[in-house]
């Protein structure tokens, strides 16, 4: 049986932690940044981690 090919969008996307969570990227910080306040721009410039209910998904997609 061949292997399981790994997603390349989820490649580009998700990256695991140490512990073996998924981290992500926030969306709606790549244009259109003038009438968002500082505070909003900043807060989607850090990471977050995927949802409980994906992860098993993303986990999949990403190959582990």
């Amino acid at each position: 049986m061949p292997k399981m090919k790994t997603k390349a969008a989820a490649k580009k996307r998700f990256t695991l932690t140490g512990t073996g969570k998924v981290k992500r990227h926030h969306a709606y910080h790549s244009h259109i940044l003038t009438k968002k306040t500082k505070k909003r721009k900043r807060n989607l410039a850090y990471s977050a981690l995927v949802d409980k209910t994906l992860e098993h998904t993303v986990k999949q997609m990403i190959g582990c």
